[in-house]
């Protein structure tokens, strides 16, 4: 809000305390500038906003004069709302700029996670293999623990992948849906020993 604009609403809420009460007349612009401590030419812009909105009237002789207390009232209420309004646009404005950076934070982990198994690729003897569970796989709806996963494998599941959501470490009561990517480290047969066991078929026949 500028100045002219300040004053203007401060004039207007002098003029609902009745401080300057309806059909009085108050001092000119050269004293309104003493009060305000601004120029005669910004006291000449508040004053015509006010006579704009139909709240005082200027005489001949420089003089201005209250016309109504209602519309004061009106203005004074319009202002508050703007203010209101334009509050709440910066606090919103605040929030997408702190949620754009939660989610900045966020994407880097997610990717961070995501290429966490291609990491562990370079240490032996662990060798992580990623296997998708067929939507015909027995294991769809069983727990791991059910399962008696490392009973059956010998492979130890580091990290479920379910979408763009990856679970390390995932527990023993976590269930199973067709197309999780299970990222497991066994030895070097652990690929084909817990692929058979979890889809009873081979790779190039589950993707043809």
């Amino acid at each position: 809000m500028s100045v002219y604009q300040s004053i203007a609403l401060d004039i207007a809420q002098r003029i609902v305390s009745g401080e300057f009460p309806v059909n009085s007349k108050f001092s000119g612009r050269t004293l309104l500038a003493s009060q305000y401590h601004v120029s005669p030419e910004t006291i000449r812009k508040a004053i015509g906003l006010l006579k704009d909105e139909g709240i005082v009237s200027v005489s001949q002789g420089k003089e201005i004069i209250v016309l109504s207390d209602r519309p004061a009232y009106d203005y004074i209420t319009k202002h508050k709302y703007m203010k209101s309004v334009y509050s709440l646009k910066q606090d919103l404005e605040i929030l997408l700029h702190e949620k754009k950076k939660i989610d900045d934070k966020f994407e880097l982990i997610l990717r961070d996670i995501i290429n966490f198994s291609d990491r562990l690729q370079n240490l032996k003897p662990y060798n992580p293999v990623e296997i998708q569970v067929d939507k015909r796989s027995h294991a769809v709806g069983k727990t791991i623990a059910a399962l008696e996963f490392w009973q059956k494998t010998g492979a130890t599941v580091i990290a479920l992948r379910r979408g763009t959501n990856v679970t390390i470490s995932p527990g023993p009561h976590v269930v199973i849906i067709e197309d999780d990517i299970l990222v497991l480290v066994g030895d070097g047969q652990v690929y084909q020993r817990t692929n058979h066991f979890i889809n009873g078929l081979d790779h190039d026949q589950l993707n043809p």
